[in-house]
């Protein structure tokens, strides 16, 4: 019992792994802010190329480079937006003494981003296209 109290920090820290949205990204297109449906848009990372049309979801699963969306359209310009995923910044240290039984303790905690380098695409791309 005592080695499963142990090993329950890093069971749960496997479990929130993965990002926001199941590693899909919804992506859009709109034109002088209005939704502009039926764009043919290529969505590419450093772990392969998705071809859609939007509106759409591309599985692009966890942040692995940058995030690349290229939409094109009869009578509008091809419009391009690169995003890097955003990198965790939140780490926690925390200082604690406990006791009992006689016995006294201090521990010293720290939170560290599991995904080192990596972060979240955010969960939907607007891509705002122009009429030629």
């Amino acid at each position: 019992m005592r080695y499963f109290i142990y090993a329950l920090p890093f069971v749960l820290a496997a479990c929130a792994t993965s990002g926001p949205g199941g590693g899909n990204v919804a992506i859009e297109t709109t034109a002088g802010g209005q939704p502009l449906p039926g764009a043919n848009c290529v969505v590419t990372t450093n772990a392969g190329r998705w071809n859609v049309i939007t509106p759409a979801s591309a599985p692009v699963g966890s942040a692995n480079g940058d995030l690349r969306v290229l939409c094109n359209k009869a009578g509008y310009r091809a419009s391009e937006v690169v995003y890097r995923p955003s990198t965790p910044t939140n780490s926690n240290v925390g200082i604690g003494i406990g006791g009992g039984s006689g016995h006294v303790g201090v521990g010293l905690g720290f939170g560290i981003p599991i995904g080192l380098g990596g972060g979240n695409y955010p969960s939907t791309i607007t891509v705002e296209m122009n009429p030629q």
